[in-house]
């Protein structure tokens, strides 16, 4: 893990003559059209989105018997991309990126539309296929979403179609698209209001039966004894998890990225929103405008498409075909040299990008989180039981412990917390990012206590014990490297539960050193540690009895 953060931050570090670069990415879609326009680092590589629009256009309601984009609605989509134009030359983007997908590309005059773009605004729309749309939405998950090289099931459901992915971090292995969308269904398939039982049961049959293909695809690409994930993406699912949360929690997420939603409730929002009218729907907390027209549909694709998929939960992701489209074209342009580096990585650039920004002592940090994740590994089945996802937490608050110092020295354990609170650690979940945050605050200063805020909220009592004793090991970390210039090379632990006592064998790196504000550092580090896992901390400097044993540790 050392060589891996130093080896990363080399690239961030080394002076170059790469500069920021801002660009727009469009999705004509066939309920909305979105824009995103995002800050790319080419050092890293690794973009953060500054800005996004929506206009809710509808390309989707095509005439009934040409299958004809509608004059209003183009001309209610050229305004909106004018619009979003102005946004992007507002916000310094170099260039826009568009695409269309499955409205533009059925439309009989879909094409007549494009060539109108260009001759009013000057822009170009690829208009892509559903391969390429199911591509590129793969891309754009993987940009903000670790999937540790497990299988994972994508599933978008958008106005007109509807795309399932099954990858797992390298190539994808299957990339699907099915004629059905929220907006063509609820058009097409629901003409009562509220839907009346008849029109119920054909939805429900019409949606199973499109997506049995797509489904077995996806099913027969998995290997046996795999348990994939199923991530959502997309207007519906966001919705659906968004009024779900709401009613839940009693309040409004400040991300959907990585919230759950079991098949159960859906199965109790599908049964609820039958019997309501389109105006009660709407009135809805949560209920975004004019989706409550198609939320129904969109709702039973998805109750189909997990049932056939056999998955009892979707876990949401808010990036899809629009950072798709950005990762694409920073694979064109060259920014990014490793396709699959890229893509199974995620967290690790993330941190190091927040390292950069809050100019964080990467050496210093570096020497910390090998001894946290060595004093971890040591003590794992006998102080403690956490598992990897724990220990990547532990090595993210190790290398960020310090940010806070960009703030102030003062109190910047606490400066620490909040800039990683609230920055984009990208392929971290909303309660990930707050165990980090908090196993910062705590690496000095006061323990975890109930009366402070942020320790109250986290989510659960294993979280909190999370914290409580993982941040107890990186106080370890830090004092073991006090001075900041690798005076310890390597840490053994070794633990006696007859005399609940655990020794800490320490070689500094020069035989000369007797490491003294180290050892005093532990000394006076050492009593919460103690405390949380009931033992008594003995450290002593041997610097060539354990040379040879300890090399194997870390």
């Amino acid at each position: 893990m050392l060589s891996l953060v130093s080896a990363s931050w080399e690239s961030i570090s080394t002076p170059t003559v790469k500069q920021h670069r801002i660009i727009a990415a469009i999705d004509l879609g066939t309920n909305s059209l979105h824009m995103v326009i995002v800050r790319i680092d080419p050092t890293l590589p690794a973009f953060t989105i500054i800005a996004k629009d929506k206009e809710t256009v509808r390309l989707g309601d095509r005439d009934l018997k040409t299958g004809h984009l509608k004059p209003e609605i183009i001309d209610k989509a050229i305004a909106a991309l004018r619009r979003f134009q102005e946004v992007a030359k507002t916000l310094n983007a170099e260039t826009i990126i568009a695409v269309a997908t499955s409205a533009v590309r059925e439309a009989p005059n879909g094409r007549d539309f494009l060539h109108r773009i260009v001759d009013e605004l000057g822009l170009s729309v690829d208009l892509i296929s559903g391969q390429e749309e199911a591509r590129r939405i793969y891309l754009g998950v993987l940009s903000g979403m670790e999937f540790h090289n497990q299988p994972h099931i994508i599933i978008d459901i958008g106005g007109g179609s509807t795309e399932i992915i099954l990858g797992d971090s390298h190539e994808p292995r299957t990339l699907t698209s099915t004629k059905i969308g929220a907006v063509r269904l609820t058009g097409e398939l629901i003409h009562t209001d509220p839907i009346s039982n008849l029109e119920f049961q054909y939805l429900q049959a019409y949606a199973r039966g499109m997506l049995e293909r797509a489904t077995e695809d996806v099913l027969a690409n998995l290997e046996l004894g795999e348990t994939p994930r199923l991530v959502g993406t997309s207007g519906t699912i966001e919705t659906l998890a968004l009024i779900n949360a709401r009613e839940k929690l009693g309040v409004v997420p400040s991300t959907l990225n990585g919230y759950q939603l079991s098949l159960k409730d859906l199965r109790e929002w599908v049964n609820r929103l039958r019997k309501l009218s389109n105006a009660e729907r709407a009135a809805i907390p949560g209920m975004p405008e004019k989706r409550s027209e198609v939320i129904l549909a969109g709702a039973v694709i998805l109750q189909e498409a997990m049932t056939l998929l056999g998955v009892d939960s979707v876990t949401t992701c808010e990036r899809s075909l629009r950072e798709g489209v950005i990762v694409d074209w920073m694979l064109a342009h060259g920014l990014i040299e490793d396709r699959l580096r890229f893509q199974s990585s995620i967290r690790q650039r993330s941190v190091l990008k927040q390292a950069n920004k809050y100019q964080i002592n990467l050496e210093h940090s570096d020497r910390v989180a090998a001894f946290a994740l060595s004093l971890f590994d040591q003590t794992q089945g006998s102080l403690h039981y956490w598992g990897e996802e724990e220990r990547q937490l532990l090595w993210a608050a190790a290398v960020l412990h310090n940010c806070g110092h960009y703030i102030s020295h003062s109190s910047h354990h606490k400066h620490s917390y909040y800039l990683i609170r609230n920055s984009e650690l990208l392929g971290y979940t909303e309660t990930e990012i707050e165990v980090i945050a908090n196993l910062a605050r705590y690496h000095r200063k006061s323990p975890p206590k109930k009366k402070h805020e942020n320790y109250r909220n986290l989510q659960t009592k294993q979280h909190r014990q999370t914290v409580s004793q993982l941040s107890a090991i990186l106080r370890l970390a830090v004092a073991l490297d006090r001075r900041q210039i690798g005076a310890i090379e390597l840490v053994q632990c070794e633990y006696y539960p007859q005399f609940q006592q655990c020794n800490l064998i320490i070689l500094p790196s020069h035989p000369d050193d007797e490491c003294e504000l180290e050892l005093w550092s532990l000394d006076y580090k050492k009593g919460v540690f103690e405390a949380e896992f009931g033992v008594k901390l003995v450290a002593t400097l041997e610097p060539s009895k354990y040379s040879n044993k300890l090399s194997n540790h870390i």
